[in-house]
């Protein structure tokens, strides 16, 4: 990223293959719709070449990206285009006729559902930092510094928001 910010615009494709699919990651597991997904990596990494002036160097790259990437999502809320949950891109029927062991599979598969609709009927705040936290595996104190709060407090908001997670798939695993 010093390199792109010097000038050398050609070193952005580099950090572009990368970190694209990691931020794709992060998008998707938000959104649930992988063409606004798609939009926003592009967005982000826009965003990158625009304010490339603004990375300091003194922390990871990841974390100043992050940051990037959840502002760019915030914007996206703000403007309405908040996306619902879309089914996986292959229906679940095709893929048990080709598995060996079917039944296991679409337990499997029924407990991952639950498990996104339990993280989708969580608060922005709470999902997003567990998607985080989780999925795309940022440190706490990283998350802290995008989140503008302490390692401390980011800790206790993901152990409260994993309690909130476990209560709502339980929930659901009652109906």
């Amino acid at each position: 990223m010093t390199q792109v910010k010097e000038g050398q615009l050609d070193k952005l494709s580099l950090l572009y293959k990368r970190y694209s699919r990691a931020l794709f990651g992060y998008f998707y597991h938000l959104t649930h719709d992988a063409a606004h997904s798609e939009d926003l990596v592009q967005t982000v990494f826009y965003r990158i070449l625009k304010y490339r002036h603004t990375f300091k160097g003194d922390g990871k790259f990841t974390t100043w990206m992050y940051h990037m990437a959840r502002n760019v999502r915030i914007d996206a809320l703000k403007k309405g285009s908040r996306m619902h949950y879309a089914e996986t891109l292959e229906p679940w029927e095709a893929r048990l006729e080709t598995s060996p062991n079917r039944e296991m599979e679409l337990t499997q598969q029924e407990e991952v559902a639950r498990v996104r609709q339990a993280l989708d009927s969580l608060p922005e705040d709470k999902k997003e930092l567990l998607v985080l936290s989780r999925y795309q595996g940022l440190k706490y104190h990283e998350i802290a510094k995008m989140v503008k709060s302490t390692e401390g407090a980011v800790k206790v908001k993901i152990h409260r928001a994993l309690k909130d997670l476990k209560a709502a798939f339980v929930a659901l695993e009652n109906e």
